[in-house]
């Protein structure tokens, strides 16, 4: 299964495709005077700036409280931090097309984690980023058959444009240890795609290096660096988000034991237990 020096290689699938991300358009238009966009557990905001000049205020580290934006521009608040857009004065109108993201799992989604409380990216960054806006456009703007559901596929099509734009810019994105961080790096990045490709095989670190292309130690001293945590954690945290999902889902603890590699519940209910602090049927009643 060695990934080698593949250019290739996907960092987003083996995630969503596991804890899928759900993103829905709740507004475009004119913003005629101030709006307000306050914090709930596990939703997130994707805004795009389309024309006109308004002021982001928000409260966030590394961040000035008011932003003036002038240009298009995409604002994400992952975490859906309490900010409010306010229109400028003398100034055109703002116009708008706002979404919510959902994470599958709150802020316990892969990715949540690792991202920055606040991207704000002008559309010319991203190469292809304004063609995809322009259809989006086009579907949010017309009342047709379909048109809000098409909407939000698109919109999701904007968030992995943005996501891809992250691996390549963590640093200017001021993106802090964790998943996305990590995944920047190519090399720690093949490894961590084996692990979620096939989180209930039996990883050892001289495999997960050899899929990295790196040393034992390199490959030790790269993780925690960009992960802020050991290779085994994030290994064993893994198995837990696979498995609170899957019993989520009404799966019985033993088929996701041994779908996780472990030989038998037992074992699977005492690594559950130290991560999660209770048994995996007490947390799947909660569930």
């Amino acid at each position: 299964m060695q990934i080698g020096q593949d250019m290739s290689l996907d960092r987003l699938e083996g995630v969503l495709r596991r804890f899928q991300v759900n993103v829905e358009l709740f507004h475009t238009g004119p913003l005629c005077g101030t709006e307000s966009f306050d914090a709930l557990p596990g939703r997130g905001f994707l805004h795009v700036l389309r024309g006109g000049e308004m002021d982001a205020h928000q409260a966030l580290p590394g961040h000035p409280r008011r932003l003036p934006l002038a240009e298009p521009t995409l604002l994400f608040y992952p975490g859906g931090a309490p900010h409010r857009f306010a229109p400028r004065v003398d100034a055109a109108a703002p116009l708008l097309t706002c979404a919510a993201v959902h994470f599958e799992g709150g802020p316990q989604h892969p990715l949540v984690a690792g991202l920055p409380p606040l991207v704000v990216l002008p559309v010319r960054a991203v190469a292809g980023l304004q063609a995809s806006l322009d259809l989006l456009f086009d579907e949010a703007d017309q009342v047709r058959c379909g048109h809000r559901l098409l909407a939000d596929r698109l919109f999701e099509v904007v968030l992995i444009q943005l996501l891809r734009w992250l691996f390549d810019h963590a640093a200017q994105a001021r993106v802090t240890p964790g998943l996305i961080q990590a995944l920047s790096d190519r090399r720690l990045a093949r490894a961590i795609v084996a692990i979620h490709g096939q989180p209930g095989h039996a990883w050892t670190l001289d495999e997960l290096a050899a899929e990295a292309g790196m040393s034992r130690a390199g490959l030790t001293t790269a993780f925690r660096r960009h992960m802020a945590r050991s290779v085994g954690d994030y290994l064993s945290d893994y198995r837990v988000l696979v498995a609170k999902r899957e019993l989520s889902l009404g799966r019985p603890v033993a088929l996701v034991a041994d779908e996780l590699g472990y030989a038998s519940p037992a074992a699977f209910a005492r690594m559950f237990k130290a991560r999660a602090g209770q048994t995996p049927r007490e947390w799947a009643a909660r569930a």
